[in-house]
């Protein structure tokens, strides 16, 4: 089966259910930034930059933008003229670029068809596309590849069942693999299976991961204590970091087994998706847990059990003011498969995890080997490791320890990330 056949069963493919995909990202939710009159990005209807041939880096939501935040703070260090763009594909993605809107412009990405795209590119101009880990669209990077515009992934990494899949679908990867020009991995493994799939080597590198080069700001660390204080200096402190449907309620019965052992020990729970900040309240008081969340700017008095995290952006302070994090998205099987246990660790905080890191599993070894994370099976082993770690305060600071420790070990990945573009990124 040739490419163009592939491309045009593909794109028959997007036309059908480029709706429902548009539906998602432009339908109104409550605590979800509205993507408002700019709706037409997503057809390529992009307004002018100010800059001039921008390096294009494309983040798609609120985690590969996080990541991919000191990389991009470090290119504009190093290249200080170059312009930047930042494409992201979701509203909350948006809003966290915005954060970097001293040093590089957003545009929200377009939806993949090749007319979008090319209405894209006649705007911008990018001299090169870095690609956060594996967002690869087959008719983006045909197009970008026509228009003679250097691609790189950046941060890569590639699971053993997408392997498996991509294998069953080979020749959509060799459409896909044809524009790369470089692919940056975080982890040997990942490399390996991109040249088992038939990527050159000579196009593979191993950087390392972008997320081990998370730095803590001051800032974070003082919002912390300010928040510390007014939960509770004395009262044991522990946070469920995105949480998604199906582990809120786990977590909350993990809490009220934990209250039955130690009465004034707080849990600040933090759904994953803003528009389940409601519904998640709701279920804490039909529980009996007395809830109050960070928007109501309510007194947490010593009867407070649950502080909701209902903003956005605030999850490493919502972190430092805890004892101990437990990171979700690793309860519910393989709809998640975890989510980046990082922050905790740079923020030197015990983490427990649930049995689904998939997405993390090279990182989730690491922190376990070094006794940083432990694994918990259900709400009762949440709720014993809990308690063990509040009764133990050395060893609850030892784990954080071990868990800061592992983070300093892996640093390094923006460095060697710039060296290797270096040919892409400053060419004329």
């Amino acid at each position: 089966m040739n490419f163009f056949l592939i491309r045009t069963a593909y794109s028959i493919l997007l036309t059908v259910f480029s709706p429902i995909l548009l539906v998602s990202l432009l339908k109104r939710k409550e605590g979800k930034p509205s993507v408002g009159k700019r709706w037409s990005e997503y057809f390529g209807g992009t307004p002018s930059l100010k800059g001039h041939k921008p390096i294009w880096i494309h983040t798609v939501s609120v985690g590969e933008t996080i990541a991919a935040t000191p990389l991009i703070r470090a290119i504009k260090e190093e290249y200080p003229q170059q312009d930047i763009l930042i494409t992201t594909t979701t509203t909350t993605g948006a809003e966290q670029a915005s954060k970097l809107d001293d040093i590089a412009e957003h545009r929200y990405m377009p939806v993949d068809f090749s007319w979008c795209v090319k209405r894209f590119l006649k705007v911008t101009k990018p001299k090169c596309m870095l690609i956060m880990e594996t967002e690869l669209w087959p008719n983006t990077l045909t197009a970008v590849s026509k228009a003679e515009i250097p691609v790189a992934v950046i941060n890569a990494r590639l699971s053993e069942r997408s392997c498996l899949r991509y294998q069953k679908f080979q020749s959509v990867f060799n459409l896909i693999s044809q524009s790369l020009d470089m692919v940056l991995c975080q982890h040997n493994d990942d490399a390996e299976r991109f040249t088992r799939l038939g990527l050159l080597s000579s196009k593979t590198a191993v950087a390392g991961s972008l997320k081990f080069d998370i730095s803590i700001s001051e800032s974070v660390e003082t919002e912390g204590k300010v928040l510390r204080k007014q939960l509770g200096t004395d009262r044991p402190v522990w946070i469920a970091a995105s949480t998604h449907e199906g582990e809120d309620e786990i977590i909350y019965k993990a809490h009220q087994q934990l209250l039955k052992t130690i009465p004034d020990a707080l849990l600040i729970m933090v759904p994953r998706h803003p528009e389940r900040f409601s519904t998640v309240a709701k279920l804490g008081g039909e529980l009996g847990l007395y809830v109050v969340s960070r928007t109501d700017k309510s007194e947490v008095t010593t009867d407070v059990q649950v502080y909701l995290g209902d903003t956005m952006g605030e999850m490493l302070t919502l972190i430092s003011a805890s004892d101990i994090c437990f990171m979700a998205g690793s309860l519910i099987g393989d709809k998640v498969g975890g989510h980046n246990m990082l922050e905790p660790a740079a923020l030197g905080k015990p983490i427990l995890n649930g049995p689904s890191f998939f997405n993390f599993k090279d990182i989730t070894q690491q922190l376990i080997e070094e006794k940083a994370l432990t694994i918990c099976e259900s709400d009762k082993e949440i709720s014993d490791n809990l308690i063990r770690l509040f009764k133990d305060p050395s060893s609850c600071s030892e784990m954080g320890q071990n868990a800061f420790q592992v983070v300093e070990r892996n640093q390094g990945a923006v460095a060697r990330t710039i060296d290797a573009l270096e040919s892409i990124v400053s060419a004329k």
